[in-house]
């Protein structure tokens, strides 16, 4: 005999957000493939581009990307030339990555297109809209913090 299926009355808030983040996502990722880049990598590029030169853990926290992940981000980046990774003088265990100039070159190509996909998202949802969902995703964070654990790709 099958048990009772369980009584599971909230809707099921964390694939809401998986769906919400792709149906955006999928508007910018066709620009990202234009020029071969990566979501991860993207994601780290604008990470350095709106808090400056960072060490690798506060990149991995920012992006939501576990260490071995962003390792491997970080150096197939340093390769194709778009971040640069120095050691600090005072401490040479510790590293500082930034956004090289032909990183920044490719975020400034890329900007007008992606630019012009927001607005095109504000015209579809409504500027009120885009700026209240801004502040309900900040009041989100803010009130949940970082989760244990995990990982988002």
């Amino acid at each position: 005999m099958d048990s009772p299926p369980p009584q599971l009355v909230h809707r099921n808030l964390p694939l809401l957000f998986l769906q919400a983040r792709e149906s955006v996502f999928a508007r910018f990722r066709p620009i990202l493939h234009t020029v071969g880049l990566t979501e991860q990598q993207w994601r780290v590029v604008r990470a350095l581009l709106d808090h400056g030169p960072l060490e690798p853990r506060q990149i991995g926290d920012i992006c939501r990307l576990s260490s071995p992940s962003l390792a491997g981000i970080l150096a197939r980046m340093a390769d194709l030339g778009l971040v640069l990774r120095e050691r600090l003088e005072h401490d040479q265990r510790r590293v500082m990555v930034s956004v090289s100039p032909e990183g920044k070159a490719l975020a400034a190509k890329l900007a007008p297109t992606i630019e012009a996909t927001y607005r095109a998202l504000e015209e579809e949802m409504g500027v009120e809209f885009i700026g209240q969902l801004y502040a309900t995703l900040d009041a989100v964070i803010a009130r949940l913090g970082e989760a244990p654990g995990g990982e988002e790709g």
